[in-house]
């Protein structure tokens, strides 16, 4: 079993109802697999996937429910999904994909995603990326085709 924490999920009144039914708790989410819980939960396959990785990603320190959900909207599903990939790439691809530029914590967490993907080092938090990213946007920069916009003006 996976580390449990207090996992939030926005579930719908008949996806709360088919987990009391199956005495199914938030935390105990990641013992079924994505097809066990669309018949548990009498939903779609795509959504049971999705309920599936927003438990997952939220087992990575300091993530909640709402950086969840950004990797999800970037088409990951699992942790596992993040272990070839780097904190700046999913930067370049969430910000390329929003339309606008995001805030520089951001990266932080994405960076926090990829190094737990590999290491599965529970100590460490977003914030103990800063001074990497600072030193790699510092030597590269952003992709010439960043987003002009920034979130607070989104």
């Amino acid at each position: 079993m996976k580390s449990s924490r207090n996992i939030q999920l926005e579930l719908s009144d008949s996806e709360r109802k088919s987990m009391r039914a199956h005495k199914v708790k938030k935390s105990e989410i990641l013992n079924y697999a994505s097809d066990e819980l669309e018949l548990l939960l009498g939903v779609s396959e795509s959504r049971a996937k999705e309920i599936h990785a927003l438990a997952d990603f939220q087992q990575i320190p300091s993530v909640g429910i709402q950086f969840a959900k950004d990797l999800v909207f970037l088409g990951y599903y699992s942790i596992e999904d993040l272990k070839r990939k780097n904190g700046a790439e999913l930067t370049n691809d969430y910000e390329k994909k929003k339309g606008f530029r995001t805030d520089p914590c951001v990266e932080d967490q994405f960076r926090l995603a990829a190094d737990f993907a590999v290491n599965r080092d529970y100590a460490k938090s977003w914030w103990d990326f800063t001074s990497e990213r600072k030193k790699y946007r510092s030597k590269h920069g952003y992709p010439l085709d960043r987003p002009k916009l920034n979130w607070t003006e989104s």
